[in-house]
């Protein structure tokens, strides 16, 4: 027997996380009347610490489909009325700016879901992304993602990231109920790798 299947741990279907922690309990199904449909790189899926999952769980009309490229974006765009993609625009592209959305019109957020490499091959590999109005966030608070490195300043985690859009975008709406098995996860990671190499190897941030 190899040593991977020795010490494979068994894993929870759900959230993708070890049974022995399990974010499940923690995950609460938000509300949202804006659709958001998740568009993962396959190098993300395989990562332990990607948040996307987390956000499609926790709320109510959101999906999560993982590749490169996706024909099927055609049919889901004419299902809609208005769609966006959260991803800073090019000079050549449409910025939208980040305000509410009426509430009459169905509504779809597109986010693309992986490094800023892999995110920008999905939308290299999908035209149709490029043809969409992109909304870019504001610089805001620092991310919570503290065992994650980003090379960008201002990156935050897609699940943070969805969820300053959507509470912009639907106001009336609260969405921070959805950061708790981001926060969990944070907490379980920073436990697990102890304090000593944490400090060493993330320092201060997000204290």
């Amino acid at each position: 027997m190899s040593e991977s299947k020795k010490t494979a741990r068994p894993m929870c279907e759900r959230c993708a996380r070890p049974v022995s922690h399990c974010l499940c309990a923690h995950i609460s199904v938000v509300p949202n009347r804006i659709s958001v449909l998740v568009l993962q790189h396959p190098d993300e899926q395989k990562h332990p610490l990607n948040t996307a999952r987390l956000a499609v769980l926790g709320l109510e009309q959101a999906e999560l489909w993982v590749g490169e490229h996706f024909p099927q974006l055609e049919e889901k765009l004419a299902t809609v009325d208005a769609a966006f993609l959260l991803f800073p625009a090019k000079e050549h592209n449409v910025m939208q700016p980040l305000v509410a959305i009426d509430a009459t019109k169905a509504a779809l957020l597109i986010v693309p879901d992986g490094t800023w490499r892999n995110a920008r091959k999905i939308i290299q590999s999908n035209p149709l992304l490029s043809s969409l109005p992109h909304l870019s966030l504001p610089e805001g608070e620092p991310s919570l993602y503290r065992v994650r490195k980003a090379t960008e300043v201002a990156a935050v985690a897609t699940i943070e990231a969805i969820v300053r859009t959507l509470t912009v975008l639907e106001p009336e709406s609260d969405f921070q109920p959805l950061l708790k098995p981001f926060n969990v996860l944070v907490e379980q990671q920073i436990e697990a790798m102890g304090a000593e190499v944490y400090a060493r190897n993330y320092g201060r941030r997000g204290s």
